[in-house]
């Protein structure tokens, strides 16, 4: 599906929450589970709206971690220490609740096993989700596109998706999986933010002409857009998502 032609449910509908499971002590995978069969491209996001008694609103976006075919999809959401919306998902809503959903959104930031590759995504913190559906795409495609993720983390309590993320990375051989730590890391590995050197390292040169894909919050994405740029990869091949927070 070409970008730019992507359909987009623009009305908001009820969906109920079938599942849900940890992801680390401050984030929460969410499986929805729709009226209607529900589908979209890995990159896409939806919208939540949440209403009080009172009524006030208050509407939230969030990447789509996977698409469970017919009628379901999975968020994963962080929560965030001053969020008005984020504590009630990942601690207080239950199996059996529902919530109004728009979407899927978005054209730009999103990825299709026919668009080949080399794909490199670059995630800091809970930037991983889009690029987690986007590895879940390539390895439900079978893709034989060369994929790496650099995955920027605080320490090994932070990885999400740490046991899909591990048995990814052994046994699809088209998949390389960095994860860089910045606040503590296991075994003796380094610490620290990320560096040109290491980003250079981790990803593929630029005369691989790669597809990449940048997920994290406005200086982590700023700052890695900009080094690769400067390494010679091509600026309209970059393609950058930001969070807040």
């Amino acid at each position: 599906m070409a970008r730019g032609s992507l359909l987009v449910r623009r009305t908001w509908q009820a969906a109920e929450v079938s599942a849900a499971r940890p992801e680390t002590a401050t984030a929460r995978t969410l499986r929805l589970r729709f009226p209607d069969a529900v589908s979209g491209v890995a990159g896409q996001h939806v919208d939540l709206r949440l209403t009080a008694e009172d009524g006030y609103q208050a509407v939230r976006s969030y990447s789509v971690a996977a698409w469970v075919p017919p009628h379901e999809l999975e968020l994963t959401v962080e929560e965030l220490d001053d969020g008005e919306v984020s504590p009630y998902l990942v601690t207080e809503l239950s199996v059996g609740d529902r919530l109004e959903v728009r979407g899927p959104v978005g054209g730009w930031f999103t990825w299709t096993p026919d668009l080949g590759g080399p794909l490199q995504l670059i995630a800091g913190g809970s930037g991983i989700v889009p690029l987690m559906a986007m590895l879940r795409s390539h390895a439900e495609a079978r893709s034989v596109v060369p994929a790496r993720l650099l995955y920027s983390v605080r320490d090994p309590g932070s990885v999400f998706y740490r046991g899909e993320l591990t048995v990814l990375g052994q046994e699809d051989t088209q998949v390389t999986i960095d994860v860089a730590y910045t606040r503590a890391a296991p075994d003796g590995r380094p610490v620290g933010r990320l560096t040109r050197d290491a980003v250079t390292a981790a990803c593929f040169p630029p005369e691989d002409h790669p597809a990449i894909y940048i997920c994290g919050s406005t200086g982590f994405v700023e700052s890695v857009a900009s080094w690769l740029v400067e390494d010679g990869h091509d600026a309209g091949r970059i393609r950058t998502e930001r969070y807040g927070g």
